[in-house]
């Protein structure tokens, strides 16, 4: 049902609507209530598909959203996707129960540089089962950067198989953003079954187009960046 649901979508916006793609991430650790309270207003007033929050700041974002045109996606397991499959369902319960509309899973890529490939399917269902159930969509976020291609195409089927809504190349916080090539690879192996979000180091609009022309459903950005993907856009 998701994934109908992002296909639609993605056919009925018009090109280059680029807030409407937009993931606009607010996950600095050292950011202030006041400028997560300020970053959030930012992509509310671009009108971006999400704003994408740190855990703690759910709850905020949930009220700040409420009668928007943005929903609210959070991160899990975030940045690096090593804590166990059952904290991670249990992280899932306690975001959906809180209202959020997407989750951005961390999978645990040292499994899948391990071709640990039922364990990370394990990983991504432990969340899934939750969120799908919830009607709340799940990306799983495979830090591509630390991968190779036959991993990346492994690591996707595994996301497939598991569930997930989406695949994402990257958290951003560790090495290489979305690339070229890794956006390539995904979504060749993703073949419509799947959405593929890039994100990491997209800072303008060209970079944006480039992503979109490719096939991508999504784009994730730092808020600070998303003034500049829109450009002239009028608020």
């Amino acid at each position: 049902m998701k994934q109908k649901k992002w296909k639609k979508e993605c056919c009925t916006l018009k090109k280059y609507e680029f807030n409407r793609y937009i993931d606009h991430a607010v996950l600095k650790p050292e950011l202030t209530q006041e400028e997560v309270r300020n970053a959030i207003q930012l992509g509310i007033d671009y009108k971006v598909k999400t704003v994408c929050v740190r855990p703690c700041d759910i709850d905020l974002a949930v009220d700040m959203c409420r009668g928007t045109e943005t929903g609210v996606c959070c991160v899990l397991a975030f940045p690096h996707g090593t804590v166990p499959p059952e904290i991670k369902r249990a992280e899932a319960e306690l975001y959906v129960a809180r209202g959020v509309d997407e989750i951005d899973m961390v999978v645990n890529y040292g499994y899948i540089r391990s071709r640990l490939w039922n364990r990370v399917e394990e990983d991504i269902r432990a969340v899934s089962e939750i969120t799908k159930p919830a009607n709340v969509l799940l990306k799983v976020i495979l830090e591509t950067s630390q991968l190779n291609e036959e991993e990346i195409v492994r690591a996707t089927e595994c996301a497939v198989n598991a569930g997930a809504d989406f695949v994402k190349t990257s958290t951003g916080f560790y090495g290489e953003g979305a690339t070229v090539k890794a956006v390539e690879v995904m979504l060749k192996a993703a073949a419509g079954r799947i959405g593929v979000k890039a994100s990491g180091g997209i800072r303008t609009a060209e970079q944006a187009r480039m992503f979109l022309d490719m096939g991508v459903s999504r784009i994730g950005n730092g808020f600070s960046s998303t003034p500049v993907i829109c450009g002239g856009m009028a608020l």
